[in-house]
């Protein structure tokens, strides 16, 4: 059975008028895909990336919307951003499993194009961290060959993390966060300390008395919950591809990657629940 659509009144002349493929400026996007390599899987690694740059990009743009609503004391809609962030890693995640179609052998046939290149150089994915607050500052160094980027990066490490947001949100309820935690070294990465971890413990034995900052440690260890996974698949993906190599951009491969999942963003909130 064939159908018209325009006999329903659907527009299919679009000579003068903005079509999907316009707004989306999709020719732009479909023109980005440059594989190095005869190999048939280079585009697959491509587009895996390219997307996960997409997802990144959406998150920064929840993350800083969230952060500055809870400067204004505008939590509950922060909890809506933290929450679309959440299911944000949730597809990243299932990018992996797309990855994870990829032999061994068919990543050989096209790994020595890809030269120094290496995800640990998503200068996206450090804004991610730095904007959490893991401010590594050694992760600095993979962007100095841009001006541009070291600029970002250093704009980030100077404002507050969204968890010292999140600290000096709880502080103007009248919780006791001490003063040296909202005065702290912004530039630093965040060091786990038993007063903060005390204040989410008022939080969590009373949360009807303290709904709106129980709401926010939710949804700040919903994030990390995601974020631990990403972390885990995109360590086992390498294994499964490369095991034990080197990777392509000189870090010591699955041992990096494995180190990278001893970090925790907010180590309060998971402590706190010990104390419970």
């Amino acid at each position: 059975m064939t159908h018209d659509p325009s006999a329903d009144g659907a527009q299919t002349d679009f000579r003068g008028r903005m079509s999907y493929g316009d707004y989306l400026h999709i020719d732009r996007i479909l023109s980005a895909q440059h594989p190095l390599s005869a190999a048939h899987d280079e585009l697959l690694f491509i587009v895996q990336h390219q997307t996960s740059e997409l997802w990144m990009k959406l998150a920064l743009h929840e993350l800083g919307a969230a952060r500055r609503a809870i400067a204004r004391d505008h939590s509950f809609e922060a909890s809506k951003m933290l929450a679309r962030v959440a299911r944000i890693f949730e597809q990243l995640n299932n990018a992996w499993d797309v990855l994870r179609t990829m032999t061994p052998s068919e990543y050989t046939a096209f790994r020595g194009d890809l030269g120094q290149s290496s995800g640990f150089q998503s200068w996206q994915y450090r804004l991610i961290e730095y904007a959490v607050g893991n401010r590594n500052l050694a992760m600095l160094k993979p962007h100095e060959h841009r001006p541009d980027l070291i600029e970002r990066l250093e704009a980030e490490l100077a404002q507050p993390s969204l968890y010292d947001e999140v600290l000096r949100r709880l502080a103007r309820m009248g919780l006791p966060v001490p003063e040296t935690v909202l005065k702290r070294d912004l530039r630093q990465t965040w060091q786990a300390d038993e007063a903060v971890t005390e204040v989410w413990a008022m939080v969590y034995r009373e949360p009807e008395k303290w709904w709106e900052a129980y709401e926010l440690g939710e949804k700040l260890v919903d994030f990390e919950d995601y974020f631990r996974r990403w972390r885990f698949n995109h360590v086992t993906t390498v294994e499964r591809i490369i095991g034990f190599k080197r990777g392509t951009g000189g870090t010591a491969g699955i041992a990096y990657l494995r180190r990278m999942l001893d970090v925790v963003l907010f180590p309060e909130l998971w402590a706190v629940r010990t104390q419970l």
